[in-house]
């Protein structure tokens, strides 16, 4: 057998992962000594290297991982049958590890230009409805402009209507509400929507002049509105919002595209389905495409707060200053009282799937949920739907759950959004697109119409980190200049549009 049954991440780790799936009985070769196997390691899940006793901690990319639950035998596979979570508590430092991003020679995509000074990557009309009263109609508006009907308007990427299950009972004033608000104008602003209907029943709380009332001043999208209960009901709704949409399209379809630098992009980072080599080929080769983006000048923002739990200490330690590291320790103190209330814990994590892919606690699941954001300089946290401003590497507090989390990055202002995967995943967006990668080979060929990318060769030597990162940077490039990914190829994305609901509802 050879060293490259397992990979060993740092030199001191406790545990290795299995490359392939390791039978009882086998003999592996690591560095200059032989270890058998004494129970059977799936693919992708961990194997001790050492004898531990109880209680031992069990390091893995040269972190705390876990404590052991049981005495665990060198050979053994280490998983929650006998490791379980350790205690955190780290010593928090703010810019220790600063590492400057050196400017790189300027790269160019195909976008649209916006009067803000932004830049869209897709060419949208978006249908916004202030409350779930006129999501029905909303609907029955955009499938009106499915299909061959587009033919006519080629410059443009769609209609999506922006349905969600709020914006009544819901006080505009409370934490809920102002989130709820905060998205819909970040949709309805967004730069890759040009034209836009808002569409309410008229009785909401969260009406339609109230959506629109916070939308920018220099925007250049085209705004119309209509009422359900003003406009005559459901039918005459769906009519009038038909021609209102048509007058749109004529109009958006005479935009094109124009060569812009690639500083003017904004990409959102996530991931979900995660298995064992998430933190080994996918997010790590995403993490260098990040710093390649911020030596342009872009943006780009890392999410799932819960799933950074555990490794916020690395972050922190890469923060321009002690206040941008201390919002992010303020976002995961929120956190902690806001699971707490509903009786949970931080430490819920990992999914199902996730363990079943050799992810065994959640610190272990962070310390490769981290590695998407690369080793540039972080320089701003936003909270959910905030919009993004600044550039470099960011940070948004969004909830792990990918829909929600993807529509908080997507009002933010992200144009492109880039999600790894290792068990698989069928999430699209709209109107920003979607570029998915596959954590491992087997997954990249068994759901090859859903996936754009494969970084399975990193495990096996085929393929470079730094080539794999490469990869997804221009991908990401290919993709801001009209390049359809696979979701958008199966149309995904109109019911992805998943605002974070909190707060009570009366």
């Amino acid at each position: 057998m050879t060293h490259l049954d397992l990979l060993l991440l740092r030199a001191n780790d406790d545990v290795a992962v299995a490359t392939r799936e390791l039978p009882a009985g086998d003999t592996l070769r690591l560095d200059d000594r032989d270890l058998t196997v004494l129970t059977d390691v799936p693919r992708g899940h961990k194997i001790a290297l050492r004898d531990l006793p109880a209680g031992a901690p069990v390091h893995k990319y040269g972190q705390v991982i876990g404590s052991t639950t049981t005495a665990v035998r060198a050979g053994e596979h280490v998983h929650a049958h006998n490791l379980g979570m350790a205690a955190v508590d780290h010593a928090y430092e703010f810019g220790t590890a600063l590492i400057p991003m050196e400017k790189a020679e300027t790269r160019t995509f195909q976008g649209y230009r916006r009067a803000d000074g932004r830049v869209g990557t897709r060419n949208f009309v978006g249908i916004v409805t202030s409350v779930n009263c006129s999501a029905s109609t909303a609907r029955m508006i955009a499938d009106q402009f499915r299909g061959p009907i587009m033919d006519a308007w080629p410059n443009v990427d769609g209609v999506v209507a922006l349905a969600h299950d709020s914006g009544c009972g819901l006080v505009p004033a409370s934490e809920g509400g102002q989130i709820l608000l905060r998205t819909l104008r970040g949709y309805a602003s967004h730069p890759n929507i040009g034209g836009l209907l808002v569409l309410g029943l008229g009785c909401e709380m969260i009406g339609v002049d109230t959506v629109l009332a916070g939308l920018p001043d220099d925007s250049d999208t085209i705004v119309e509105k209509l009422t359900i209960q003003d406009t005559g009901g459901v039918r005459a709704t769906v009519r009038a919002g038909t021609e209102v949409i048509r007058t749109l399209l004529d109009r958006l379809n005479e935009r094109r595209r124009a060569t812009v630098p690639a500083s003017s992009l904004v990409v959102g980072l996530n991931c979900g389905g995660s298995d064992g080599y998430s933190g080994i080929t996918a997010n790590p080769a995403l993490g260098h495409a990040s710093d390649l983006l911020v030596a342009q000048g872009a943006t780009t923002v890392l999410a799932e707060t819960p799933e950074v739990f555990g490794a916020e200490h690395l972050l922190t330690r890469r923060a321009v200053s002690k206040e941008v590291g201390q919002r992010l320790l303020d976002r995961i103190a929120w956190w902690h009282t806001y699971v707490s209330a509903g009786g949970g814990t931080l430490d819920n994590n990992p999914s199902p799937g996730n363990k079943a892919g050799g992810l065994t606690t959640i610190l272990e699941k962070s310390l490769g949920a981290v590695a998407k954001g690369g080793s540039a300089p972080l320089t701003a946290v936003y909270e959910y739907a905030e919009p993004i401003t600044g550039t470099g590497f960011t940070f948004m507090d969004t909830p792990g759950y990918d829909p929600v989390s993807v529509t908080g990055l997507v009002a933010g202002g992200a144009t492109v959004v880039v999600f790894t995967t290792g068990r698989g995943s069928v999430l699209g967006g709209k109107p920003a697109p979607v570029l998915k990668v596959a954590t491992n080979s087997e997954i990249y060929q068994r759901m090859r119409e859903d996936m754009d990318i494969d970084t399975g060769g990193i495990v096996t030597g085929a393929l470079s980190l730094t080539d794999s990162g490469q990869e997804i940077f221009e991908a990401i490039l290919a993709v801001a200049s009209g390049r359809p990914t696979a979701s958008e190829d199966l149309d995904l994305g109109r019911d992805e549009f998943v605002p974070w609901q909190l707060g009570a509802v009366t």
